[in-house]
């Protein structure tokens, strides 16, 4: 994520990369840990005609949804944009939840199950304007798995949800996609006009 956050900060966004626990952790306590971040930076940055803006890739976007339902900030964000987030589950995902020992470490891979995202009710309810990116160019020796068009790690359709105000795929794989400037250049223009190019 630093060279989107680098993109990002040529279109003159301030931007902060937190560090959240997504190997060892499922990806909703990993909400609870951005959601006290929050408490730290609104209460020293923030001014109160301000909003903060999300975005995040893979994992991090299911956290951003996580948090969007759950926070006590919601008045102060903006829009969201998530970039290659397995926001119905990921197949490889539940491939590997049949190894229990390896999701038992690995627990955010067990929180990318079907099952599990079905539990964390994550259907929108907040008036937050989102956007979604998906990859579709499977370069990834796990991407063979998948049956269906990915990006090597995340099927496309799994990507795309209902409420979504805007929606596109790009011609990159789940490992470098968050790292173009295309994928920044529309993620700038939907943080700005909702509306991705």
């Amino acid at each position: 994520m630093k060279s989107l956050k680098q993109h990002l900060q040529t279109f003159g966004y301030e931007c902060v990369l937190p560090n959240l626990p997504l190997t060892y952790l499922e990806f909703d306590l990993a909400a609870k840990v951005l959601e006290e971040m929050l408490d730290e930076y609104f209460y020293i940055n923030l001014k109160d005609d301000e909003k903060i803006h999300f975005v995040g890739h893979s994992t991090g976007g299911l956290v951003i949804r996580k948090l969007l339902n759950d926070t006590k900030y919601i008045n102060k964000i903006g829009r969201c944009v998530l970039i290659a987030t397995p926001n119905k589950g990921s197949h490889l995902a539940n491939l590997a939840s049949r190894m229990k020992p390896y999701v038992h470490i690995y627990k955010t891979l067990k929180s990318l199950s079907y099952d599990y995202l079905q539990q964390q009710q994550l259907e929108i309810s907040h008036p937050i304007e989102m956007a979604a990116i998906a990859g579709k160019r499977n370069n990834l020796l796990l991407g063979r798995l998948i049956t269906e068009q990915n990006d090597g790690r995340v099927e496309v359709n799994s990507v795309q949800f209902s409420g979504l105000k805007d929606f596109i795929t790009l011609p990159y794989g789940h490992k470098d996609i968050h790292h173009q400037m295309e994928t920044a250049t529309h993620v700038d223009s939907f943080l700005k006009t909702g509306k991705l190019l």
